[in-house]
């Protein structure tokens, strides 16, 4: 790809970010007050979080790969079950990874 392409991709993708953002400071607030668009919204951020978080934990290029990480999320998700403090949690996981490599394993 030449660097005029990725420009333009980037200008456009930004241009199109921009105008679903301002679509969004645009609808109207009784539609937002709805409890079922309330509900749905915070569901979909859930699903979204959690789908980033399986990918990046098991994705390696298109492959799909059980090294530290995948123990390291078992932790935290130990750790926020047992509602330790956030920097605990990020604090555990690392940790986790960290001894996990250092031991050789992913």
């Amino acid at each position: 790809m030449s660097p005029a392409t990725v420009w333009f991709v980037v200008l456009a993708a930004s241009a199109v970010c921009f105008v679903l953002k301002l679509a969004g400071h645009l609808v109207p607030e009784h539609w937002l007050a709805d409890e079922r668009v309330a509900r749905t919204a915070a569901l979909v951020t859930a699903s979204l979080l959690g789908a980033l978080v399986a990918v990046q934990t098991l994705a390696a290029g298109q492959a799909i790969v059980v090294d530290a990480r995948l123990p390291a999320i078992a932790v935290a998700a130990v750790a926020l079950a047992l509602r330790a403090p956030f920097i605990v949690v990020v604090l555990l996981a690392a940790a986790t990874a960290a001894g996990l490599r250092a031991l050789g394993w992913g």
